[in-house]
């Protein structure tokens, strides 16, 4: 397998991987202006509603996805209740979200962001009345935003006492706001983030996780989680008595795990991304995923080699490779991750030399541990 072939194998991989996924659905409910799409583009990679494909699916509901996105999001796009159209509004929304329910749990919607401007000081009779419509369809999280000074923290002590059929009432600020020359810095996205994961379904949960990124250390520690499978599977491979310069079977097990980290990061990862990173390993199309680099230089790294069966030499070595490879792309995809939320690209001869120094360093400390 050619460099060319690998990295198209890579990409053709994380697009199964994301299409495999179960998309997350969420409700986006709230009276206009209340900063919904400020909201969702602070919790949600590439400015979902900005650059997301939105097609009315009701009068008053907006569905919006983004391809490669697994996250489903309806908008009550210009929602105004007043006594007239009031009844007409929750019927709208709740014959939808029956619809979603009926056609199984992989569109129902998950989870419910109802949005109140904290500014406002109060929640009205009408939102109340469509709040616990919406209750027995999803959790929902009631999300006071532009969150300000005591205003906001007066009106979430009144709405829990409310007792509405809520999951919890979140204040969020959710970017910086500037006030008399003073800077005030976001807040509560990372509650709303941790409060949303454990309402929605197993099922989502990674869609979830792909799909935001306030939270990159949820994406790591996801991904480490399910490399460990993988490098376990490496070691199961490698027992098999192969000749140890012969490593072509760890290939597709290897480009799976690096698929399975790409879609947990869910960040842009383009052919000139992917052949970095397979430049910095030594990706030659030679013995493995890893290249010769790997299986040239793995013996001053693994102690004992040449002193153990054959069968154990090679479970060792596809084990500490493969560790190596994951440990090492999944903290430079952090890396990536933590730049492109701060709105910064990296050049990619800067990933290059990264991948390369974070793989060595992990099979050196591979090799310090073992001594």
């Amino acid at each position: 397998m050619d460099n060319y072939d690998l990295i198209n194998e890579i990409l053709g991989k994380t697009d199964e991987e994301i299409e495999k996924m179960t998309p997350i659905n969420i409700l986006l409910a709230g009276k206009t202006g209340v900063g919904k799409s400020t909201l969702i583009n602070s919790m949600f990679r590439e400015n979902l509603v900005e650059t997301g494909v939105g097609k009315p699916v009701t009068k008053h509901l907006e569905k919006i996805t983004k391809e490669k996105i697994p996250i489903n999001l309806y908008d009550t796009k210009g929602l105004e209740l007043s006594s007239n159209n009031q009844k007409e509004v929750i019927d709208d929304i709740t014959d939808l979200l029956k619809k979603l329910l009926s056609e199984g749990s992989d569109h129902k919607i998950h989870l419910i962001y109802y949005c109140i401007n904290s500014n406002g000081y109060r929640i009205e009779d009408s939102e109340i009345e469509l709040i616990n419509s919406l209750s027995e369809f999803a959790p929902i999280i009631v999300v006071l935003t532009q969150s300000l000074g005591d205003n906001s923290s007066e009106l979430k002590k009144y709405i829990e006492q409310l007792d509405l059929k809520i999951e919890s009432v979140v204040e969020v600020l959710s970017k910086p706001y500037r006030i008399n020359g003073t800077i005030i810095e976001e807040k509560g996205l990372k509650e709303l983030l941790t409060k949303s994961f454990d309402l929605i379904d197993e099922r989502a949960k990674e869609s979830f996780i792909n799909a935001q990124h306030v939270d990159i250390e949820l994406k790591t520690k996801t991904a480490r989680r399910w490399a460990k499978r993988y490098i376990k599977t490496a070691f199961g491979i490698g027992f098999v008595p192969i000749p140890f310069s012969d490593a072509s079977l760890l290939v597709p097990m290897q480009i799976g795990m690096i698929a399975h980290i790409n879609s947990i990061f869910g960040i842009s990862m383009d052919k000139q991304r992917v052949a970095s990173i397979v430049a910095a390993i030594g990706g030659t199309g030679g013995a493995t995923f890893a290249g010769r680099f790997i299986v040239t230089n793995i013996i001053k790294f693994i102690p004992a080699v040449g002193t153990i069966t054959g069968g154990l030499i090679s479970g060792v070595t596809a084990s500490a490779m493969t560790m190596a490879l994951a440990m090492s792309y999944i903290e430079v995809l952090g890396y990536i991750a933590k730049r492109e939320k701060m709105g910064i690209n990296m050049d990619f001869k800067e990933i290059e030399e990264l991948m390369q120094k974070t793989y060595l360093e992990y099979l050196k400390n591979r090799k310090d541990k073992n001594e």
